[in-house]
């Protein structure tokens, strides 16, 4: 084997076995009611809390970083013509009624074909229409809404959920973090979900701010890594803004020597994007797609401390956090929480990597 080859990342490195009872099916009914893991990088410490004990785990003068993004009501089923079911996961709107989805079943669907959907929330059946309008060999395509499918979406659409959550909530909002305002997303930045406004202004007593950045979250969500090494797969763009508020929040944050803390991997992929166009410096507001790919050995820019879930083996999510915290003491945090009998996934319990020794 090459020296090439044995400097490659294989996946098979970031896997981890899971028993499927600790994969959280829903909601504690106190989303701040879950248990907090805290790793510390620096002197390889793994300790247990709860979530509502995140205030006094953080200094004074941090600065918390959330992404406000809203799940759209992205999933469709509906019917073909011919009566076969049809089932459509929008991702982007890439111009106006024009979407950007995952289709079922892609193959089967003609260009120009016309999708039905009924309105699901009313007694009186109302049918509205979308049109495949392109097809692309990876199950995406593009379709066109009629204007009632794309007025009305919360009438025909529901929330998705990851394929791992075997049913549908009765509160849809629970999906939802308390702070999301900006629709865009096919996925909940589930890191926030166990934000509370009693959390929240437990943050703010303790003199911790909390700014907004927003990232829509797209398709890799959805896409398992099924290479054999990290540096084959291709990672799909996502729509990403630092508005003015949150760049200078940031900006006067590092120029005293606080702690930013990115609340889930998407505020970290929009932080570090933002990094990388700015040069690692802030305060200048930023808006645009992001392919940022973060691996081991990636040097971080703006991210100091990262809130997060416990994310599924093989993924670009636990890269990401190898690459924040260390591999083997991400890992070895893993088995524990597993033996400890922590939640796993979209509605599990949270980890707290601590602040890093920063490069500068």
């Amino acid at each position: 084997m090459s020296l090439d080859v044995q400097r490659r990342l294989a996946m098979a490195d970031f896997d981890y076995e899971l028993p499927q009872d600790l994969i959280a099916q829903e909601p504690l009914a106190d989303r701040s009611a879950s248990r907090l893991m805290v790793l510390d990088p620096d002197c390889h410490r793994i300790s247990h809390h709860s979530f509502t004990q995140l205030p006094d785990l953080l200094e004074p003068g941090d600065l918390l970083v959330v992404n406000d993004s809203r799940v759209i009501p992205a999933r469709l089923v509906g019917r073909r013509k011919s009566g076969g079911k049809v089932e459509l996961l929008l991702l982007r709107e890439v111009r106006p009624r024009q979407w950007l989805c995952l289709m079922r079943p892609a193959r089967r669907l003609r260009l120009g074909e016309r999708l039905m959907f009924v309105d699901w929330r009313h007694a009186d059946v109302h049918t509205a229409i979308a049109t495949v309008i392109e097809k692309r060999d990876d199950g995406q395509g593009i379709v066109e809404l009629d204007p009632t499918l794309a007025g009305h979406l919360d009438d025909y659409g529901k929330v998705p959920l990851p394929p791992y959550i075997h049913h549908q909530l009765e509160d849809q909002e629970r999906y939802q973090t308390v702070y999301a305002t900006a629709p865009g997303s096919a996925a909940a930045p589930t890191a926030g979900l166990h934000f509370t406004d009693g959390v929240f202004a437990a943050l703010a007593a303790r003199g911790i701010a909390t700014t907004r950045v927003t990232l829509h979250v797209g398709l890799d969500t959805f896409r398992p890594v099924t290479v054999d090494y990290a540096e084959d797969h291709v990672i799909h763009k996502e729509w990403c803004s630092v508005p003015e508020e949150a760049a200078t929040a940031i900006a006067e944050a590092r120029r005293r020597g606080s702690n930013v803390v990115a609340v889930g991997t998407t505020a970290a992929r929009t932080l570090e994007s933002y990094g990388r166009q700015s040069n690692g410096i802030a305060g200048e507001p930023f808006s645009g797609m992001t392919g940022i790919y973060i691996t081991p050995g990636y040097e971080w820019k703006m991210v100091d401390s990262m809130v997060t879930n416990f994310h599924l083996p093989r993924s670009t999510l636990l890269l990401m956090l190898s690459a924040f915290a260390g591999k083997d003491l991400l890992l070895a945090a893993y088995r524990e929480a597993i033996r400890e009998r922590y939640r796993f996934y979209s509605f599990g319990d949270a980890m707290l990597v601590r602040s890093r020794a920063r490069g500068d």
